[in-house]
């Protein structure tokens, strides 16, 4: 199978080329913002490195949330209109579970700052999720860790992990700024029953309309 992972949900534009589990290419590069613009051409480039056609591809992983809001709907709107072009499926891979995949540890956090004195947070024990992804303040956050790891040095893996270090001084921190997209690219393997891809979000959008309705559409980074 040959399967290409994409993320913009954080702080980069990635993709990855996989073929028969084996990375063939990849590439990322570092960014707030512009990843509209940023993704087409990096894609091609990695295709490109591969050595393959478009057309070769078997099936196209992307991350879904929690993370900014116009770098999801970028990733997703391109793999979507990737997939319908190629007739192949479109798999949605959640960022908190592509940034622990990578790691070898039995017990690992991914937490991702959410801004506002909150993380994205979910913990995994030997790749298998042992709760659903969820918005936390930080203090509640530090106590879900301390449950679940009973007493086992904690992992906290993501842009999120330097907000915990003052109040788990004795956590490992990996602050990765963004997914490995050959993570996304494995995790989307995985999935024997991919469905239709949704953004995942955990958190309303900060922006507002007149009245203090929500406005999804003027949100900016932050906000899932």
């Amino acid at each position: 199978m040959i399967i290409l992972g994409l993320d913009t949900c954080l702080d980069a534009c990635s993709a990855a080329v996989l073929k028969a589990g084996q990375v063939c290419a990849t590439a990322s590069h570092l960014m707030g913002r512009g990843h509209q613009e940023a993704i087409a051409p990096l894609v091609k480039g990695v295709m490109a490195q591969a050595g393959l056609d478009f057309s070769d591809l078997d099936r196209v992983g992307v991350t879904i949330g929690p993370g900014s809001f116009t770098g999801l709907r970028v990733g997703l709107a391109f793999a979507k209109g990737l997939g319908a072009a190629l007739t192949v499926p479109v798999v949605g891979v959640g960022t908190l579970a592509a940034l622990a995949e990578p790691l070898s540890e039995d017990l690992v956090f991914a937490v991702i700052d959410a801004r506002r004195g909150q993380v994205y947070l979910q913990a995994f024990a030997q790749g298998r999720s042992l709760m659903a992804p969820d918005a936390l303040d930080v203090d509640t956050a530090a106590a879900r860790i301390a449950e679940l790891s009973a007493g086992r040095q904690a992992v906290l893996a993501g842009s999120g992990a330097a907000l915990l270090a003052e109040l788990m001084p004795g956590a490992r921190l990996i602050g990765a700024p963004a997914c490995d997209p050959a993570a996304v690219a494995r995790l989307a393997a995985a999935q024997t029953s991919p469905s239709i891809p949704r953004p995942l979000y955990l958190r309303a959008p900060d922006a507002r309309l007149p009245g203090g309705a929500p406005g999804p559409d003027m949100a900016t980074e932050g906000v899932l």
